[in-house]
Order: C-alpha cells, then sequence, then structure tokens
C-alpha cells in the first residue's frame, strides 16, 4: 500500500490510500518488468531508479530532471500503469478515496487503512468460498510516521474486528519498507496517485488505464471506496452501490 495527498494539507480535499493485491510469485514478474521498463529510460541505471509519481510528474529532482517534456514525464507515469493494466488478470488493486472535510477530526489515514484491511480480508474469504484456496495475507506499506498506530490497528482488528467484522485471513501485522527497494510498493505509489487525481482535480487520464483492474464482482466495484458526505456522487465506486 502507498498513499496520495496529505492528511494535513488544507489546500487538498482529499487522502488516498492504495494496494495492489499480488500473490507473491506474481510479484517478481511485475517488479521485472518495471525494472525493464527504468533500463529503457536510464540506461545502466534503471534498477536504482524509483518510480514515484508526484515526483516524475514534477519534474524537480533527480533522474526526473533531467526529462525536460512535461508530457514525457506523464508518458512515464501512464506507462508504469500500463504494466499494471497489462499483467495477469488475477493481479487487482484496492483503493480509498476520503473527502477530509467531511469527517471533521476523524483521522483520514486510519478511516482508509481500515477500509482497505476489511476489503483485503473479505477478498480472500471470497478466494476461499469460489475455489476452496485458503490464502493469508500480508499487508506491506511504504515507510512512514503512522507505522506504529497502523500495526496497533492491524492487531485490534484481528482480536476485537472493524466496524465490518473480525479480520481473519492477515498472517502478521502490516509490514513497512523503503519504497526504493520495493517495485510493487512503488506500483501502489502509481494507483494511489491515479486515484488522487480522479477525485482531487477531476483528472482521469490515469485512472481510465487502470480501472479494469480494480476489484469487482456481482456488478459491485468492491476494490474502491468514495468516503464522503456531499450527497449523490456519480464516481464509479457510489454508482457501482446506487
Amino acid at each position: 500500500m502507498d498513499d496520495s495527498g496529505s492528511p494535513k494539507n488544507l489546500g487538498e480535499k482529499y487522502f488516498v490510500l492504495a494496494g495492489v493485491f499480488v500473490f507473491e510469485r506474481q510479484a517478481h514478474f511485475i517488479a521485472t518488468e518495471m525494472d525493464k521498463y527504468a533500463e529503457t529510460l536510464f540506461p545502466g541505471g534503471g534498477r536504482d531508479v524509483e518510480f514515484h509519481a508526484s515526483e516524475i510528474f514534477s519534474g524537480r529532482s533527480a533522474p526526473w530532471n533531467s526529462i525536460k517534456d512535461k508530457n514525457s514525464r506523464i508518458d512515464v507515469i501512464a506507462s508504469v500503469l500500463k504494466i499494471l493494466a497489462d499483467f495477469d488478470a488475477r493481479v487487482e488493486i484496492f483503493a480509498c478515496a476520503v473527502h477530509k472535510d467531511s469527517f471533521g477530526d476523524q483521522d483520514s489515514v486510519e478511516m482508509a487503512f481500515e477500509d482497505l484491511c476489511s476489503r483485503f480480508d473479505k477478498k480472500l474469504k471470497r478466494i476461499y468460498f469460489e475455489a476452496q484456496d485458503p490464502q493469508r495475507g500480508i499487508i506491506i506499506l511504504d515507510k512512514s510516521s503512522y507505522e506504529t498506530s497502523l500495526q496497533k490497528m492491524a492487531l485490534d482488528f484481528k482480536s476485537i474486528g472493524t466496524r465490518w467484522g473480525i479480520i481473519s485471513n492477515l498472517a502478521e501485522v502490516p509490514l513497512f519498507v523503503d519504497s526504493r527497494a520495493s517495485r510493487i510498493i512503488q506500483l501502489a505509489d502509481h494507483v494511489a496517485y491515479a486515484v488522487f487525481r480522479r477525485f482531487e482535480h477531476g483528472d482521469t487520464k490515469y485512472f481510465d488505464l487502470i480501472a479494469h483492474k480494480f476489484d469487482f464482482k456481482d456488478d459491485i466495484l468492491h476494490g474502491l471506496a468514495h468516503k464522503h458526505n456531499l450527497g449523490r456522487c456519480l464516481c464509479p465506486a457510489c454508482m457501482s452501490r446506487g
């Protein structure tokens, strides 16, 4: 999982947390494809390149400041998302977009994390009921100041439960890694960025590339949540729930 938007930035309406649902043997092949693409951009140094969508878009820091054309940098973000879009259908995505002002002083990070943990757990339960395939999941996030609080929340989910019930399919507390070392975290960053742009700015060019990868079952977009008190909403998440 990774996030986009700042919970404390008053200039932003939304905070987004997103994740990539991937079986461990598939993670290697996704990382390999991203390594190959990085090498085409920076021959000889591709494996050291971190794909971070907002940094790519701004072009202020190395190595992205060497790509002067903004449209070329936008193409980089799109190309990373296309690696996800074209991959095995079993690789899916989840995201929660929280409209911060709708919930006052509630912690948008914890709200989004609780939502995604529940969706992840329900997805694993569905795999078991449909295919008799008992899987346990591990949640891996980019390192952040929320590490301690989110680990405690996950332990509580397993014993006390979320508002939707007990989480029963997590094998371990959430693990936190440096995004520079994980292509999957970098991919989650791009998913979060795409969803953030969709809700914060109405910019759908990234979102549309990956919309088909959200967990979807029985005409409901289970993989995308839009938390708000804004009244009727025509976004895909809200429309699929009527």
